[in-house]
């Protein structure tokens, strides 16, 4: 990494429960310029200048949630954010049933240790 830089990985499970979104490669925003795709068992990183930065993450054939993640860079700093599948019921559409809109995706921050674990098991990509 750069000096002066911060690095946030982005990274995403396989998830055989939730086979139906595997193909999905959801766009990966930060304020929101587009970072990267998300697939299925990979991760990659991006480095950025220090600052206040608001991640998001394309729907992908889901209802939209608002769902963010705000995380603060420091110099010298390594983040982790987990692409998340979630249920569209979860985020206040009662009416989204299986057949209809289900899926979406959230961003999540992971701790560094349960983040190192994960990725040494994952497809590296590389920087975005």
């Amino acid at each position: 990494m750069a000096p002066g830089m911060a690095r946030v990985w982005v990274l995403r499970q396989s998830d055989p429960q939730n086979g139906n979104v595997e193909a999905a490669a959801p766009m990966v925003f930060a304020n929101g310029a587009p970072v990267g795709r998300s697939r299925a068992g990979t991760v990659f990183y991006r480095d950025f200048v220090p600052g206040s930065y608001t991640f998001t993450v394309e729907p992908y054939g889901g209802l939209p949630t608002g769902q963010a993640d705000t995380v603060s860079l420091a110099s010298g700093t390594q983040n982790y954010l987990q692409v998340q599948w979630i249920a569209s019921w979860q985020f206040g559409y009662p009416e989204a049933t299986w057949s209809d809109k289900p899926n979406t995706f959230g961003m999540l921050t992971m701790s560094p240790e349960l983040a190192r674990d994960y990725i040494a098991t994952m497809t590296y990509l590389g920087q975005s």
